[in-house]
């Protein structure tokens, strides 16, 4: 590599106090490297994209970055700018991303982590949102789990494809508009986002509720099309996304999720999602099932297995799997969580829910915000706030 600065032979800095180690990523972006601090021997990432690149977006994502600083889940960045042949952006070191982990657990998420996932990236959305910004990009691949004391946090990155919604100052919505190009990844688009459809805060939403079908289901119907061409790929995809019904993508898993999905579906293109809702479909569910918020994930319970023994029974073999650039011990993946019936309770919460939401639509917002303090008061032991 021929990036930044070279001080002593095979060694490279960046930033003047940035010495990369290895590289740990790569993208169509460029590479992320791991890289220490010189002086004091702290581990940092360091993003690397060519001046050259066709399509240049590390300086916009930096000043992206910038603007989001302080909000819980937003990686905080160190230094950016443009050293010799490359523009540059240090970050904290974070842990693997959340497809990472879903690859160490057998691509099967229990529905307690799933929803403990999702209540964390309804937050990091939202507050993107709040800042004018919309993502474009919902996906495993750019939400991470953070390292040391923030292990349990979810982090959202990748800010390369963000666009700026509503103006800070006026507070006026961007127009709606057609013949767009798809933007962001197929996979998870949104239907609107696919027909050509400027994209909104509702688009986010829905991506992210296929985000959590594919924890649920570990995969989505409209994966491992063949096509020709890649305009014939994403076609494919559209039309088998648009064929397949809410209820069939969410078929023997909690209506909870068709909820979600219907909801965010049929949401206007400016209107604002009600985050509130949206979460308060999860943590009924999760409170209804007698969950713990423990923040014990699938992926926790490996290490912890883990640990409990310095060798997996194999002849005495401990076997190492590397999660993204962090390395574990495996053990037997966990089994998958039991069945479990709908409880009266869950399904009296789930209608006064939707009435709530109906009342809010015609402008009866009282009933609902009662509904929503006594929720949050009865779990307020039971979630922290992230």
């Amino acid at each position: 590599m021929a990036s930044a600065k070279s001080s002593t032979k095979g060694e490279y800095h960046v930033a003047g106090k940035y010495r990369l180690v290895r590289k740990i990523g790569s993208g169509s972006f460029g590479d992320i490297y791991l890289a220490m601090n010189i002086a004091n021997g702290e581990e940092v990432a360091v993003k690397l994209e060519s001046v050259k690149a066709r399509h240049p977006q590390l300086i916009y994502e930096s000043k992206l970055y910038k603007i989001l600083q302080g909000g819980v889940g937003i990686p905080h960045i160190r230094w950016w700018g443009v050293e010799k042949d490359y523009n540059v952006l240090v970050m904290d070191l974070l842990g693997p991303s959340i497809e990472d982990l879903f690859n160490f657990c057998s691509r099967k998420f229990s529905l307690k982590t799933v929803l403990m996932l999702a209540d964390q990236m309804i937050n990091r959305i939202e507050f993107v949102h709040t800042k004018n910004f919309i993502h474009r990009d919902i996906k495993p691949d750019n939400f991470l789990m953070g390292i040391g004391r923030h292990c349990n946090k979810v982090y959202l990155i990748d800010f390369g494809l963000a666009k700026k919604f509503r103006d800070s100052r006026t507070r006026q919505h961007i127009q709606y508009r057609e013949d767009k190009n798809l933007t962001g990844t197929a996979r998870y688009a949104s239907i609107n986002a696919h027909l050509g459809i400027e994209q909104s805060r509702r688009d986010d939403m829905e991506s992210l509720g296929y985000v959590l079908m594919y924890f649920n289901r570990g995969s989505l119907p409209w994966q491992g099309l063949k096509a020709g061409t890649k305009k014939q790929k994403y076609e494919r995809i559209s039309e088998k996304k648009m064929s397949t019904p809410v209820e069939v993508l969410c078929k023997n898993f909690p209506a909870e999720f068709a909820m979600y999905l219907n909801y965010t579906r049929g949401l206007r293109f400016e209107e604002p999602p009600d985050y509130m809702y949206l979460r308060q479909l999860f943590r009924i569910l999760f409170r209804t099932l007698n969950y713990q918020y423990d923040y014990v994930f699938d992926w926790t319970m490996l290490k912890q297995k883990a640990a409990n023994s310095a060798t997996v029974a194999n002849g005495g073999t401990t076997h190492m799997a590397t999660v993204g650039h962090v390395t574990y011990l495996k053990v037997w993946p966990p089994g998958s969580a039991s069945c479990r019936q709908f409880s009266l309770q869950r399904v009296q919460l789930i209608i006064i829910l939707s009435l709530c939401k109906e009342g809010s639509r015609l402008q009866v917002k009282t009933l609902k915000t009662v509904f929503l303090y006594w929720v949050q008061f009865c779990m307020y032991i039971q979630f922290s706030v992230l």
